[in-house]
């Protein structure tokens, strides 16, 4: 069974109920329902993240500008995804991209996708972050590591990817014992192939470790073939009534 934490209030904590983090939705002109239902009033989105082009594209995207702008519109922060490749991407590259993201799409923060979760490419990671924010003036970072990572990552991101994978392994997955030094909202699960029977028991696995911000979805990668994420959850309302309505920051 998930291990059950405890988690001390923090000055770290932005006070976020459970909600949701969009990974990265399909283009907005392939996928314009699930766009539209982000920036709907009352739905708890705490973040989505923008994937133009595997990244931020070789020119603004209208159709991206005008996804980008209603999600601003709603008070849904937005993302620019970065892949990091596990370490293996020059930093000026991901700078560039960040660049980009910024002038075209006046992203509020930054998903590092694929980030390494081992302690010897921490200075690295860090180096990158501490560049990131500095091009933000303020912002959200998130480490999109999938896995638990060395624990100093943590002191780098707002928030941390420490699962994202199928159903099948999250219902028995054990959670990080350092993580219970932080609240909740420092964490995100992202879980493909949950089915709609077993929707209130994967909340209820990210209550109990200490996860506030999750993305579930009943879709699959059909053995890596395919990226879950990018669209809309078949029980899409089922789960947003479970989380009730939420506004985020």
């Amino acid at each position: 069974m998930p291990h059950l934490t405890n988690t001390p209030a923090s000055t770290a904590s932005t006070d976020l109920g459970l909600g949701l983090g969009t990974p990265g939705y399909a283009h907005p002109l392939l996928a314009p329902e699930e766009w539209g239902a982000l920036a709907r009033p009352g739905t708890p989105v705490h973040w989505a993240a923008l994937n133009v082009s595997n990244g931020p594209g070789t020119r603004p995207d209208p159709h991206c500008v005008q996804a980008a702008g209603r999600l601003h519109t709603a008070g849904v922060r937005v993302l620019g995804h970065l892949d990091a490749v596990w370490g293996a991407r020059h930093f000026g590259e991901l700078i560039s991209e960040a660049d980009r993201y910024l002038d075209w799409y006046q992203v509020d923060g930054f998903l590092l996708d694929r980030c390494p979760t081992e302690r010897a490419l921490l200075p690295e990671t860090g180096r990158t972050v501490t560049t990131l924010r500095a091009l933000l003036g303020h912002g959200h970072i998130v480490l999109g590591h999938g896995s638990h990572p060395y624990p100093g990552y943590a002191e780098h991101a707002d928030q941390l990817v420490t699962f994202s994978g199928s159903w099948s392994d999250y219902r028995w997955s054990q959670v990080a014992e350092w993580t219970a030094e932080h609240p909740p909202e420092r964490f995100c699960h992202f879980v493909h192939g949950v089915p709609r029977g077993h929707l209130e028991e994967a909340l209820r696995i990210a209550r109990w470790q200490g996860a506030s911000t999750i993305w579930f979805t009943d879709r699959t990668d059909r053995g890596g073939r395919t990226v879950p994420w990018e669209a809309m959850p078949g029980y899409w309302d089922d789960i947003v009534s479970r989380l009730g309505t939420g506004v985020s920051e």
